[in-house]
């Protein structure tokens, strides 16, 4: 079993704040390991019937519990979820509940109650840039390559089976459960045509022509891959420019090898790194226990900054993702800090090791290793 001390501390820190933690991520990404690391904790699989049995009377389960920590593995098999979880943390306060699920809790309809007050949300990512060497990975293009979900990252051989396999499950077991999408074929196809322009703006007229679907069909799967974490929507940042994009999200994987798996890539070029190390930093920055809201800005001169950040008091952080950081023309970020002077510039890359200052033109530039952006 390999450690994940980040996520780990992020739950416990979590729980200072609210009795319940409801774990989320997509499938296979770790959640039942890293609930089983917790020590004297009682651990439930809720898909199995001898479980169901055992909670029918929550608050007699509650009173024989005598470890401290109790965790309802994939939890939204149950009938009523949200009674089991309010009845421990009203009723049984020292009792720390950790529950887990593959999509936001508001997705999962039997959750009667939102819980208000009561819960924290963890979402957990595939294996972080931070967490390669507890894995014992040495070679950051294995984890371009394969993607972070532990499976898949730590085979022994390269399984293509594997990719094809889990969007089956995930289709099967996380959507139609949930949503009932009948359209099994539509469904997938427009997930991986998402997956193959991940990194770039949102479409919805051109995947509802790609994909054979409705554009209001579109707009709703949008909505189930959101609700499941299979993809992710940066909105665009903006305030006095009149020349900047508004409305149009990004929208990327969640999962650097499932992009580079319906791209077709059998071996990664040095011109395809780029894209998915700008996922890996993106994950690095949602992960933060900050929560920050990460955002992106393009103007119609198609002039972007990958990622910025609002920081409040005016200040908005800029950060630009380069494989190569000699490759960086500031043309982009001149244009952005016309608008918007107050804030860090940021080019984070592989290639940096240490953090340092650079002056380029007008602007005055960080230049950093992804570890030390996110603390």
């Amino acid at each position: 079993m390999f450690k994940r001390e980040f996520w780990e501390k992020r739950i416990q820190d979590a729980w200072k704040k609210a009795p319940i933690i409801w774990l989320t991520g997509v499938r296979r990404v770790g959640k039942t390991t890293l609930c089983q690391s917790f020590p004297q904790a009682r651990f439930l699989n809720c898909d199995l019937h001898q479980t169901v049995s055992l909670l029918e009377d929550p608050a007699s389960f509650f009173r024989s519990v005598s470890e401290p920590i109790v965790i309802f593995d994939e939890i939204h098999q149950l009938e009523d979820p949200s009674r089991l979880l309010k009845i421990g943390a009203d009723e049984f306060p020292e009792i720390k509940i950790l529950a887990t699920g593959s999509s936001t809790l508001a997705a999962t309809q039997k959750f009667k109650d939102s819980l208000t007050g009561r819960k924290r949300t963890v979402e957990l990512c595939p294996v972080l840039f931070r967490e390669l060497s507890n894995f014992g990975v040495n070679d950051l293009r294995q984890r371009l390559f394969r993607g972070g979900l532990p499976q898949a990252l730590l085979s022994p051989v390269i399984d293509p089976g594997f990719y094809g396999e889990w969007l089956d499950s995930y289709f099967a077991r996380d959507v139609q459960e949930l949503f009932h999408v009948e359209k099994r074929s539509g469904f997938l196809k427009l997930l991986e045509l998402i997956l193959r322009q991940s990194g770039g703006l949102l479409e919805a007229t051109h995947l509802a022509r790609a994909s054979g679907l409705s554009r209001p069909t579109v707009l709703n799967y949008l909505q189930v891959f959101e609700l499941t974490h299979s993809i992710r929507l940066l909105r665009p940042f903006f305030g006095g420019g009149k020349q900047e994009i508004i409305h149009q999200p990004k929208v990327y994987g969640f999962d650097t090898g499932f992009v580079r798996y319906v791209k077709g890539w059998g071996e990664l070029r040095e011109e395809d790194c780029g894209l998915l190390w700008e996922h890996l930093v993106l994950d690095e920055l949602l992960s933060s226990p900050e929560s920050p809201r990460v955002q992106y800005w393009r103007d119609k001169r198609k002039r972007e900054i990958d990622f910025v950040i609002p920081r409040g008091n005016s200040e908005v952080d800029a950060i630009e993702v380069k494989w190569n950081p000699s490759s960086w023309e500031p043309a982009a970020l001149q244009a952005f800090r016309e608008l918007y002077p107050k804030g860090k510039n940021i080019l984070v890359s592989p290639q940096i090791t240490q953090m340092y200052f650079k002056r380029v033109d007008n602007l005055e530039m960080q230049y950093a290793p992804l570890s030390q952006i996110t603390g």
